[in-house]
């Protein structure tokens, strides 16, 4: 299963209150000549920066993967002892299939959540 699914790196929220998740998205785009955009909870900086406006998942912030199959994703995470916060940041697709989930837990300060590719 392992070679048919692939994780990548999607972006990276970094936890800032309304100030610091504006000004660090504006100096991130700045450095790495990305636009700036305004979402309901953060400032994103291109698609790999998501500066976080109020607390959120994580010490630090959170990873986002994106994955190349979302369901052997998680077989594949399960067997290696992972659970999931099935919960109300659980996004689902039109056939009820799960495209975006949180691992629970913290790795280095950091919630992760996988997303379908």
């Amino acid at each position: 299963m392992r070679k048919e699914l692939t994780y990548e790196l999607a972006h990276v929220g970094l936890n800032l209150d309304e100030t610091g998740a504006l000004e660090t998205a504006g100096r991130l785009a700045e450095l790495f000549q990305l636009g700036t955009r305004k979402g309901s909870k953060s400032y994103f900086a291109g698609d790999m920066f998501e500066c976080i406006r109020i607390p959120f998942r994580g010490t630090h912030g959170h990873i986002g993967l994106r994955v190349s199959d979302m369901q052997a994703a998680m077989a594949d995470l399960e067997e290696q002892g992972v659970t999931f916060d099935l919960d109300e940041t659980t996004e689902y697709d039109e056939q009820g299939q799960i495209v975006n989930v949180y691992l629970h837990g913290e790795f280095g300060g950091f919630a992760i959540h996988i997303m379908q590719k």
